[in-house]
């Protein structure tokens, strides 16, 4: 890759970065030393023109060279990446075989309570829910469509079906299950690794919630429900064979 940046090279962006005057080579080479990183000047000579190629540094006069936009937004993207890169792995240590059998108790005990709570809703459903739960589907696709989370629009999601089957018993079993094994961020990694299509679901039970199609909404919930289900379960079987390998 043309802009990649190694760790010397970081490095120096950070070195730049943090100083209030431009640095040449030896300055360079001492601040590196002083981070435990013995680098010869020649080296930083050579990192410097590298970084200079790419618009990351640019010469200040005869007195060294300082960090450019260009630099400081690389700069940002590799702690950026980095910072993906280590919650990705804690996402990945905490889904455990344990984790997972959890998940697939609570996605059919929440299956269990869903299906009847938008069975509920497709009686009860007022027009003003059904507007916000529209847009609450519309952000889901935008933030879907720019690769960011879209883990709070699934719980307000189906959060706004238990509150609209008016039965706060269900409704409050429903954020019972929801809550217990039921972290979000973990769930969304694990579709994410087994490419599951995620929106086509939910727009489904929001058609049957529209048409105020009782057992359209139950068929639609169960079938979104049994969806994660094997989601998780083929996640569990790749977990498996990479374990095994």
């Amino acid at each position: 890759m043309k802009n990649k940046l190694f760790k010397k090279d970081i490095a120096v962006l950070e070195c730049l970065k943090s100083s209030d005057v431009p640095l040449g080579s030896w300055n360079l080479v001492e601040k590196l030393e002083n981070r435990g990183m013995s680098v010869s000047s020649a080296t930083i000579g050579r990192i410097l023109s590298s970084l200079e190629s790419k618009g990351f540094v640019k010469k200040n006069g005869h007195s060294g060279r300082i960090i450019t936009r260009e630099g400081l937004e690389a700069l940002s993207n590799v702690k950026l990446m980095d910072k993906i890169k280590q919650h990705s792995e804690t996402l990945e240590q905490m889904v455990t075989s344990t984790a997972l059998d959890d998940y697939i108790l609570v996605l059919q005990a929440r299956k269990a309570i869903e299906r009847e709570t938008a069975r509920l809703a497709a009686q009860n459903i007022t027009d003003a829910e059904l507007a916000a739960m529209e847009e609450t589907l519309n952000e889901q696709s935008r933030r879907h469509a720019a690769g960011e989370s879209i883990a709070g629009n699934d719980i307000s999601f189906h959060w706004a079906i238990a509150r609209a089957s008016r039965n706060k018993v269900l409704e409050a079993l429903y954020l019972m299950m929801f809550s217990y094994g039921q972290q979000t961020t973990i769930f969304e990694y694990i579709r994410k690794q087994v490419n599951a299509v995620y929106m086509s679901s939910h727009l489904e039970v929001f058609a049957a919630l529209k048409a105020h199609d009782p057992c359209g909404a139950e068929e639609c919930m169960m079938k979104h429900m049994d969806n994660l289900i094997k989601d998780v379960v083929c996640y569990w079987d790749m977990f498996y064979e990479q374990d095994e390998d």
